[in-house]
């Protein structure tokens, strides 16, 4: 005889065998039941945000920080579109992500009540499944299904619908079991000596590397791939992990997300080594390619979508980026012998003068001549988050124009050290840290974010007051929307700048902040940054820095 179980039971314990520690949500009517559960289950954290965008951009925040599973639930068709945003960010990141909305009770719905959508149909643009529980005997089979299918790479969210009956029924039903695709593929051998073979034959590679060095954790062997060919490394031009270690001889900066400037930096090279992501990813358009004429390409990673996507590869192997790595570096150091010993240290002695270690200490010096300008020039508040860090400290970067350095400034040393905004959907940076900052409580987090898109999310504030998180935001306040400002001066040669301020009146962050339940404060003045951010950074608890920056465009 199979024991009974209600639905909503049965939804938080399979959750909970799925590994999922944590349940981001805002509740609304056909939520209840799964509140009604919650009592039953008190060590699954249920983590309030105040509007559903923010909820997914939370659980999109805690998974990139940590590489788990999660789970959120939102309220029926509008907050599945108030969360749509949020849900397309994590498509673009590649997410493993369950969210899950309420719906009407099956029947009730037919009649189309208040609050009712289709709900599948509405989330399947951004999602790998879409399902809508009909019996609750199948309950189990579709979490389980889709875990699996969240997980497996290419990873990504899945959304499932709860009708209100299916929560409230009772049965007996069997929970089983979870499973994991291990996916940790090596190429075959054939594939192996191929690639070895071809880039031995180049005589000046690059290397290109994408976020699947973090969701792989090849840090390490992406390095040495790069020492042992002698040969530069670059992040990719959407740069939003930590994807390379900085301090590596080889590391080289990101890519720029402009065409021509990209074409120029590869323009010197025979071979593009591609690992884990879409290496050449642009922003907005330009006749420019930003391929040299005659470049080939080498690609490694599970995504295969971003396998020869928009250029041809020589070579491309679907398989996990370690992996890959841990057989292919012997292979090129059995192949290559004394001959690429002697290539690669000439090829680092080269790239000694002008590596990212190099390039930094001339970065701080230039940037250090304005560091008693008033207003605040953004670059010097970058350079002084960054100092004020402590060692251990996770940052999260949504500061857009005002972040433009801190690449160059703050060295990526784990994977999980460095968080930035993917897809351009702004709004995404303060709820994400509320995310980090839960995965990884013993770590200090600093959220760095413009005032544009902290207004797209500043509820996000009371959750971390909520929680009492080791959080600090600072928020970088120029008045106005200024990457717009920048495109419209340098596309259109036009100055007016129409719906970019907000000055009149101004935005009192500080004011907001407090009034959400957070410590705050506001710096005007430069000599004081770096006092109040090492302060900051050094207490527990969660606290907002206003910094008035100047509005300059160029």
């Amino acid at each position: 005889m199979k024991n009974k179980i209600t639905g909503r039971s049965a939804f938080l314990a399979l959750l909970k065998d799925e590994g999922v520690t944590h349940l981001f949500g805002n509740p609304g009517t056909t939520e209840l039941p799964i509140m009604h559960a919650l009592k039953d289950h008190p060590d699954l954290t249920y983590v309030m945000a105040m509007q559903e965008s923010l909820v997914v951009a939370m659980a999109d925040g805690f998974s990139r920080a940590s590489g788990k599973l999660v789970a959120c639930n939102v309220h029926v068709a509008p907050g599945l579109g108030n969360a749509m945003g949020s849900l397309y960010n994590a498509s673009f990141t590649g997410t493993p992500l369950i969210l899950t909305a309420g719906q009407q009770e099956q029947g009730h719905g037919l009649t189309e009540p208040v609050l009712y959508g289709p709900l599948v149909r509405m989330a399947e643009p951004l999602v790998k499944w879409a399902v809508e529980v009909t019996r609750l005997e199948d309950l189990p089979r579709i979490v389980r299904r889709a875990a699996k299918i969240a997980t497996t790479p290419p990873t990504g969210p899945v959304f499932i619908s709860l009708p209100g009956d299916i929560l409230n029924s009772e049965a007996g039903i069997e929970l089983g079991r979870s499973t994991r695709v291990d996916t940790r593929v090596k190429p075959s051998d054939e594939s192996l000596q191929a690639l070895t073979a071809r880039i031995l034959k180049a005589e000046r590679p690059v290397i290109i590397v994408g976020d699947e060095i973090v969701k792989s954790d090849a840090l390490q062997e992406a390095a040495q791939l790069a020492e042992t060919l002698g040969c530069p490394a670059y992040q990719s031009s959407t740069p939003y992990g930590a994807h390379f270690l900085s301090e590596s001889p080889c590391f080289m900066g990101a890519l720029a997300r402009i065409q021509k400037i990209a074409r120029d930096t590869l323009s010197p090279y025979d071979l593009i080594i591609a690992l884990g992501g879409d290496p050449l990813r642009m922003s907005v358009y330009s006749e420019t390619d930003p391929l040299p004429d005659g470049l080939s390409i080498v690609q490694v990673g599970l995504v295969d979508w971003d396998l020869a996507k928009n250029y041809s590869a020589e070579i491309a192997l679907k398989a996990d980026v370690r992996e890959a790595l841990r057989a292919l570096v012997p292979a090129l150091q059995a192949a290559g012998g004394s001959a690429l010993q002697a290539r690669a240290r000439q090829g680092l002695d080269a790239l000694a003068s002008k590596n990212w270690t190099v390039r930094r200490q001339p970065l701080i010096e230039q940037i250090s001549k304005h560091a008693n300008t008033s207003p605040i020039d953004p670059d010097w508040l970058a350079l002084q988050v960054v100092e004020a860090m402590p060692d251990n400290a996770i940052l999260v970067d949504e500061g857009l124009t005002s972040s433009r350095q801190i690449i160059a400034l703050r060295p990526h040393r784990d994977r999980y050290g460095y968080h930035a905004l993917a897809s351009g959907g702004i709004g995404w940076g303060l709820p994400a840290s509320v995310g980090v900052s839960l995965a990884n409580p013993e770590r200090p987090v600093v959220c760095y974010s413009g005032d544009g898109s902290s207004m797209y999310s500043i509820q996000s504030l009371w959750t971390a007051a909520n929680h009492k998180l080791p959080l600090t935001f600072v928020i970088v306040n120029n008045g106005g929307y200024r990457i717009i400002k920048q495109r419209l001066l340098a596309f259109h040669g036009d100055d007016h700048y129409v719906g970019m301020d907000f000055i009149d009146p101004p935005v009192d962050f500080t004011s907001l902040a407090k009034s959400l339940g957070l410590e705050a404060t506001k710096v005007t003045d430069p000599g004081q940054l770096k006092s109040v951010l090492s302060s900051a950074f050094s207490r527990p608890g969660a606290k907002l820095i206003e910094v008035v920056v100047s509005n300059s465009v160029n």
